[in-house]
């Protein structure tokens, strides 16, 4: 068992050097694309079909300023683009009135945090994205505005009222030639939701026919300020009713154009904790598409099918768009599916129970940490019976560790007939080697869950605990909770059975010093909850050792 335990160990420092790989991979300075106009044609589309591919606008047009009671926005009137967006609940950072007490206590300024809120939508040109959409003409149609084209505007200001539900941003475009397109942006109070109706008026002698399209546009820009040890995706996803959620990367979209159809469905860029999202009718067949656009820009999207508007009528395409966090339960609202952008991965199916009952505990306690170590306590209790074999089995083999040193010692020259003799010794103490590394193998895929729930789950951002943990998604301040951890680590290590070889021993004496050093750039929330977990385990590893070293009859 110890070669297994020491294997496994290194397992997952191996596993830890892999994702610094894959973290310079996807994080590391990328080569520059130049910038084309060139319009991207997908192979079952004609040319004038396609979405128009000119990245950002630089020339200032007249912004409209709208303000709900979530959101502070630009749009721009040059296609209606939405080209600012400030969540208003969701500030950058959190001041530490802790932290900022001891270092004015020792002769230092306070820390002064960003607390402007999360800019999601941003046309700084190393952090660009913005929400696109307009219409596409067929071939002999009159043309219809694009993202390009200029929009007039009543109002450049627009802010919803204390005792206003509903607020209505219309901007209107006219050919001259009978073809007038409204286009009204509808923003609710308490959502994140923003309604689009793009409404085309022919008052021509002939019809009109043409396609909706909604994309989301930004840079590959990953923020240098978040947390380097903590690895999110940033990039696109799509969900249809095909292949549902399915992620595509910026390196997806430099190899190969997304191009597939569902009814229904939506099209987001998402990153840590946020997203964006256009959400088109669930009775709609639409085309999912993406572009590499060139420069470090990239835009995924979706097409509707072809739309005729005869001679004197109307018609009105609807649309979505969702923009904030990353929300479960308020992510089911606006569309199937939309919560999957919390991501799990391939533990989904168990990181959605381990949510749910987060979420339970925190309804109950109003207390995100407490929160935590209650889900710690629950998965315990769930694993109790795992534990206890691992635990009994553990403790067996450090009550045999004398006659296993002897043994090493009378064959110290002799490995063959040492191993014989240990699988001997084994066998009439009625010791398994394994015994205590294979429950704990099971566990695994849990604790994996639970860690990336705390790490995706957006609630918990900035969330406070007690004293000086006022943020559970950052850092400890004070680094308490990592040098706790890093004893509780040694407590337990004490419990088991020291490896027989000296090297792995000496190995493993160091790794409570390596995981304290690892998890000091942690957060505080992760770390509380290894420290639970570490504590809980200590209570039964000692109660279960102490029981077979005291009580000989225990170790048959």
């Amino acid at each position: 068992m110890d070669n297994v335990r020491f294997i496994l160990i290194v397992a997952f420092l191996t596993i830890c050097y892999w994702l610094w790989q894959a973290w310079q991979i996807d994080y590391a300075p990328k080569p520059t694309i130049s910038t084309t106009d060139a319009p991207v044609v997908a192979a079952n589309h004609r040319e004038e079909n396609q979405v128009p591919v000119k990245a950002v606008n630089t020339v200032a047009n007249p912004v409209i300023h709208v303000t709900t009671d979530k959101l502070d926005l630009e749009i721009d009137t040059e296609g209606g683009t939405i080209r600012r967006l400030d969540l208003l609940q969701y500030p950058t950072e959190k001041n530490n009135t802790a932290a900022n007490w001891l270092r004015q206590l020792v002769g230092l300024d306070a820390k002064i945090a960003n607390v402007q809120p999360i800019r999601l939508f941003n046309t700084d040109a190393e952090k660009t994205f913005l929400a696109q959409s307009g219409l596409i003409a067929e071939a002999g149609s009159m043309i219809a505005p694009d993202h390009h084209q200029h929009f007039q505007s009543q109002q450049t200001r627009y802010q919803l009222a204390e005792n206003q539900q509903q607020l209505v941003v219309p901007l209107t475009w006219d050919n001259g030639q009978g073809l007038q397109i409204s286009k009204i942006l509808t923003f609710t109070r308490d959502s994140y939701g923003i309604q689009l109706t793009q409404q085309v008026v022919n008052r021509s002698a002939y019809a009109w026919t043409g396609r909706q399209y909604l994309q989301l546009m930004r840079t590959s820009y990953v923020d240098k300020s978040s947390n380097s040890f903590i690895r999110t995706y940033t990039g696109g996803v799509v969900y249809t009713e095909e292949d549902k959620y399915q992620k595509v990367s910026f390196e997806d979209m430099d190899k190969t154009a997304l191009n597939t159809h569902s009814i229904g469905g939506w099209a987001a860029m998402i990153q840590h904790y946020f997203a964006a999202a256009w959400i088109p009718p669930v009775n709609q067949d639409n085309q999912f598409y993406s572009k590499q656009l060139g420069d470090n820009h990239y835009a995924i999207g979706t097409l509707s099918g072809v739309t005729t508007v005869p001679a004197h009528t109307e018609v009105k395409f609807n649309a979505q768009l969702f923009a904030g966090p990353k929300i479960q339960p308020l992510m089911e609202k606006y569309a199937k599916g939309l919560e999957l952008t919390v991501d799990y991965g391939w533990l989904t199916l168990v990181g959605k129970p381990i949510y749910a009952l987060l979420n339970i505990l925190h309804n109950s306690v109003q207390n995100w940490g407490i929160a935590i170590l209650g889900v710690t306590f629950c998965i315990k209790l769930l694993f109790f019976p795992l534990s206890q074999s691992s635990y009994r089995s553990m403790a067996k083999m450090r009550k045999v560790q004398p006659q296993l040193k002897a043994l090493q010692e009378q064959f110290a020259d002799d490995r063959p007939r040492f191993n014989t003799e240990m699988m001997d010794l084994y066998r009439r103490e009625k010791v398994n080697p394994l015994g205590g590394c294979l429950p704990i193998l099971v566990q695994i895929p849990v604790f994996i869950s639970l860690y990336w729930v705390l790490i995706e789950t957006v609630e918990i951002r900035q969330a406070p605990f007690l004293l000086w943990i006022q943020d559970l998604s950052a850092q400890d301040p004070f680094y308490l909770l990592p040098v706790l951890y890093g004893i509780t680590m040694k407590i337990q290590q004490s419990l088991n059975p020291a490896p027989v070889d000296p090297v792995q021993a000496k190995v493993m004496q160091m790794f409570p010093v390596i995981f304290t050093v690892f998890f000091l750039f942690f957060p505080s929330g992760l770390v509380l909850y290894w420290i639970c977990n570490n504590t809980l385990s200590i209570i039964q590893q000692w109660y279960i050792t102490r029981s077979i070293e005291n009580d000989p009859r225990l170790t048959h």
